[in-house]
């Protein structure tokens, strides 16, 4: 049986990349797709995820917007990282689909509710739209069989010197998130920056001849020179939100740990921060599986292998 999924997400270039393997993963049940405020605006990041399901030939999944700004902050958006659309330079076709009129909240709630099994909640962006599920229907969390998150590290940040840019957004979401009791795993940038994509890798990407695989060639080659001239001098791209789909296709690519995680939301300088008790010193008990180690190679084949799938 497929596992059935909700992606909640950000589009943005690994978020374009990550939807380009789940998309052709018969593993996976989309159920539906959607969209908060974090690469780009919340009205660029819905058409994104249109463009996206129009060039992937996926039409018959529902997209709902989610919340346009963060639950108690101003929204940032990373367009340094991900350009004046969120996709770079790749143009996308345009949408031959629209939203659904519900929200975001209001899809996820109602597909939890019906569904004959637990659905996965896979979050690539702020974590606005799940707290505000949980706030809402706090009834449906059994419902929920997992959320699977890019988001944090451990000692490791890119928005700030310890906060990573998706929990940075909205750490308030995030701290609601971690502290729901759902069964969550988190794919930070401990792992991420382990799941490079090298030079040769956007080559062997190239090679393939269709449509969606020549779209995340040209994102990479976007994404590519950011890494390059990165202070942590990465040899390749980091792929952060694939890890997210990789982790539900292959687990056996990874390793991990169970800790206790929170979200530091007060500190002047370590707001977004998510403090993973490794040395297990708190004494709470685990309420996170996070990642710590990927075989970059199997990950790399299992890219390359469903994006030669369009």
């Amino acid at each position: 049986m497929p596992r059935p999924i909700i992606i909640d997400c950000d589009p943005g270039l690994d978020d374009a990349i990550a939807l380009a393997m789940a998309l052709r993963s018969p593993e996976l049940d989309i159920k539906a797709i959607t969209t908060s405020a974090g690469n780009q605006t919340p009205e660029k990041t819905l058409h994104n995820a249109l463009g996206l399901l129009t060039l992937m030939k996926r039409e018959d999944i529902p997209v709902a917007a989610g919340a346009a700004a963060p639950l108690m902050r101003p929204l940032v958006i990373a367009d340094h990282v991900h350009g004046k659309t969120g996709m770079g330079n790749t143009h996308l076709p345009t949408p031959t689909i629209k939203p659904v009129t519900q929200t975001a909240v209001e899809l996820i709630a109602g597909l939890l509710r019906t569904s004959p099994q637990p659905i996965t909640l896979v979050v690539t962006g702020p974590m606005t739209n799940i707290a505000l599920l949980l706030a809402q229907h706090a009834e449906l969390k059994g419902n929920i069989e997992r959320i699977v998150f890019m988001g944090g590290g451990m000692n490791a940040g890119n928005a700030t010197p310890v906060a990573e840019f998706n929990i940075f957004v909205d750490p308030e979401a995030a701290e609601i998130v971690l502290k729901s009791g759902v069964p969550l795993t988190m794919a930070g940038l401990n792992v991420t920056h382990q799941a490079l994509v090298l030079p040769q890798d956007i080559e062997r990407i190239r090679q393939i001849n269709n449509p969606v695989a020549q779209a995340v060639a040209e994102m990479l080659d976007f994404y590519l020179p950011l890494y390059l001239s990165h202070p942590r001098g990465l040899p390749g791209a980091a792929m952060h939100d694939p890890c997210t789909i990789a982790w539900l296709l292959a687990p056996q690519l990874f390793t991990g740990i169970e800790r206790w995680v929170g979200v530091e939301t007060q500190g002047e300088y370590t707001v977004g921060m998510t403090v993973v008790d490794d040395f297990q010193q708190s004494g709470k008990p685990a309420n996170v599986e996070v990642l710590t180690g990927i075989d970059r190679e199997g990950f790399i084949e299992l890219l390359i292998e469903r994006v030669a799938r369009y």
